[in-house]
């Protein structure tokens, strides 16, 4: 047993855990190639970090790249520190269902990293079901799961840092637990709302009424017996700044603020609008930092990722209450948000993400789901994932979870990107997406910064009109206009234009980026 400092005797208030304290080095030995292992963490925070950095240095050291490689599932994405590092040093064999970075994203799209996303939601439920265990040779299980804890209760339960993601699952699926308890940020005991899973036709109803209700315990419980290692960690995480906004972004916002202005001013919207959801990214920052300084009071949030920008809003006085899985804060928001723990401690609350992202829950609460895509069509269809339809960007997250189930669903993107010979050489808006994540039935709003689409009761060439009217860059807007009358003026001759498209050209300006590195065209 190592030497238990003061910090960690503090925070472990199960005494016999005590005498499992290691140093991340002598976990070593508890791992091997091809094992299913399983961290806690969501979006780069709450993440372990002294064993998998341990393992990536041994890996190294050896020189056993690709000779000691994992499966690995985490609720969504990881440290760069730690996944990233482990991507570079071909170490993940297969890995779900949402991942960030440059080396994983790489290794991804070279086919050495077997990766699959899914909805944030299901990902939980669907590991408890052993949809991702069920070829494992030996058991249905985890073969080592790592989280790391602020707090260890006398019970020897285990309270979360600054994520709850996935962890409560992943810990019932673990046939072996190591606990990294970190004592370098203080305590998050109380900010959690806990619920295990259940498995069907035992599942309940999750009886959240407002975003403030607690249906769940602080802390998550665990098997004693399954325990191998406890580690002391020293290391925060390692979050960044986040996207400044930038004339675009600003633009998009004010432009989906009017809209929900309007919507109040005829009663489809009350004066407190409804829970938001709300992604993450420099359009998402611009959204909520025009949230707080609109006339809109007393607002409230049910979301997955909270960022800076909510503890500006939080300042303002104007939100309420926050409910999400994660706070994802820079380094200056975090030292904000410790300083001023007694201030925001009752105004936030972390659940799991089979709840966070619950269907049942976004479509009672009615929130008001934005995210932002990587592309969307004429008809409203929108492409979250891959780019030109093949390459990983980092998964479709839990986009899909809010903006299916939500009363109003936003799309908002700049209309262009730059390409590498084209400050305008990417249009956000094609006449067909090259993949679909979310389709026209589930999509009520485009917002770009030229403008707003409201596609609600409009039928497919209606929608067509107005996106390109109200959402399309004025450089490509003749380009898509011509194309749209084309395909509508031939479809309808042939007694298929319901949704007319060409498919000979409908993918004209993908292949023209690839292959001109512009989407704009000489002609159809």
């Amino acid at each position: 047993m190592s030497q238990v400092s003061a910090a960690l005797k503090s925070r472990v208030r199960r005494p016999q855990l005590l005498k499992k304290v290691m140093s991340a080095q002598d976990t070593l030995k508890f791992f091997k190639d091809g094992q299913y292992m399983g961290w806690s963490g969501f979006t780069g925070v709450g993440y372990p970090k002294m064993i998998p950095i341990a393992l990536a240095d041994h890996v190294e050291k050896n020189n056993l790249q690709g000779k000691m490689k994992f499966n690995l599932f985490v609720g969504a994405s990881s440290g760069a520190e730690c996944e990233d590092r482990w991507a570079e040093l071909d170490m993940i064999d297969r890995r779900y269902p949402h991942q960030v970075g440059k080396n994983i994203k790489k290794g991804i799209n070279e086919g050495r990293i077997r990766f699959a996303d899914k909805h944030l939601s299901m990902f939980p439920q669907d590991l408890v079901y052993g949809y991702y265990t069920k070829d494992k040779p030996d058991n249905n299980k985890l073969d080592v799961v790592v989280v790391e804890a602020t707090a260890i209760t006398e019970d020897g339960w285990i309270v979360p840092g600054a994520s709850v993601g996935a962890t409560p699952e992943l810990l019932q699926m673990a046939d072996k637990i190591i606990i990294e308890v970190n004592t370098r940020i203080p305590s998050f005991e109380g900010l959690h709302d806990i619920n295990m899973g259940a498995l069907p036709p035992n599942r309940k109803p999750y009886l959240i009424m407002n975003t403030e209700d607690r249906i769940g315990g602080t802390a998550i419980p665990i098997d004693l017996d399954k325990v191998i290692a406890v580690v002391e960690s020293n290391r925060p995480d390692k979050t960044g700044g986040n996207s400044p906004g930038d004339e675009k972004s600003e633009a998009i916002a004010a432009n989906l603020i009017e809209f929900f202005e309007e919507e109040v001013k005829y009663g489809r919207l009350p004066t407190n609008l409804l829970p938001l959801q709300s992604g993450i990214g420099n359009i998402a920052n611009a959204v909520i930092g025009g949230l707080a300084k609109s006339r809109f009071q007393n607002v409230t949030v049910f979301t997955e990722v909270l960022q800076d920008t909510f503890l500006e809003y939080f300042d303002s006085e104007k939100l309420k209450f926050a409910s999400a899985t994660s706070i994802r804060f820079s380094p200056e928001g975090f030292d904000k948000f410790y300083d001023n723990w007694e201030k925001y401690k009752d105004r936030l609350l972390l659940r799991s993400q089979q709840v966070s992202n619950s269907p049942e829950v976004i479509r009672r609460l009615g929130c008001i789901a934005m995210n932002t895509p990587v592309e969307f069509d004429i008809y409203g269809q929108a492409n979250s994932t891959l780019v030109c339809g093949s390459g990983m960007l980092n998964g479709l997250g839990g986009s899909g979870d809010f903006l299916r189930n939500a009363k109003l669903s936003v799309m908002h993107t700049p209309s262009t990107r730059p390409s590498k010979k084209d400050p305008n050489g990417v249009s956000c808006v094609v006449p067909m997406c090259s993949h679909v994540d979310q389709t026209e039935h589930d999509l009520d709003i485009y917002v770009t910064e030229q403008g707003l689409a409201d596609l609600r009761g409009l039928c497919p060439r209606d929608r067509a009109q107005v996106i390109i009217d109200k959402c399309v860059h004025p450089e490509y807007k003749p380009q898509l206009q011509d194309y749209f009358d084309m395909a509508t003026k031939k479809c309808l001759a042939e007694g298929r234009g319901h949704e007319p498209q060409i498919l000979d050209k409908v993918f004209k300006m993908h292949t023209n980026l690839m292959e001109n590195g512009t989407m704009k065209l000489d002609s159809w």
